[in-house]
Formats: C-alpha cells, sequence, structure tokens
C-alpha cells in the first residue's frame, strides 16, 4: 500500500505527517487530536487547511481513477 506524506511549516515547528493511503480518515483524526492539545504549537486552522489538501488529493485520485475506467 501507497505511503504519502503531507508538510506543514508553522514558524519554527515543522510538521511531517505519514500515511498509508485509504487511512486519510485516521491521519484528520491524529489532526483533531493535534489541535485540541493546548500544549501543541498545532490549532485548528493548521488542522483545517491539512484536512482540506488532503480532501484534495483524494479528489485528484478520484479523477484518475474515473479516467482509467474510460
Amino acid at each position: 500500500m501507497e505511503i504519502r506524506q503531507i508538510f506543514l511549516n508553522k514558524g519554527k515547528h515543522r510538521f511531517c505527517f505519514r500515511y498509508r493511503v485509504g487511512r486519510e480518515d485516521e491521519l484528520i483524526s491524529s489532526f483533531a487530536a493535534l489541535a485540541d492539545d493546548p500544549e501543541q504549537n498545532f490549532d485548528w486552522f493548521d488542522a483545517a487547511v491539512l484536512s482540506y489538501t488532503v480532501g484534495r488529493q483524494l479528489e485528484r485520485d478520484l479523477g484518475e481513477a474515473t479516467e482509467l475506467l474510460h
């Protein structure tokens, strides 16, 4: 199964998330958990931006799969 990465640079912090294709729901849950932790330099806006980026990647994947069927 393919492994992907997504990054967020925020000030002096760099967040790197690795996930398996098909497990995007777990990834998004981890964004929420980080955003909910007041000790992390990761907020709900960061979670929303990364969730949006993951959603866009899923759209691209779906488009590619649909093109292969035609």
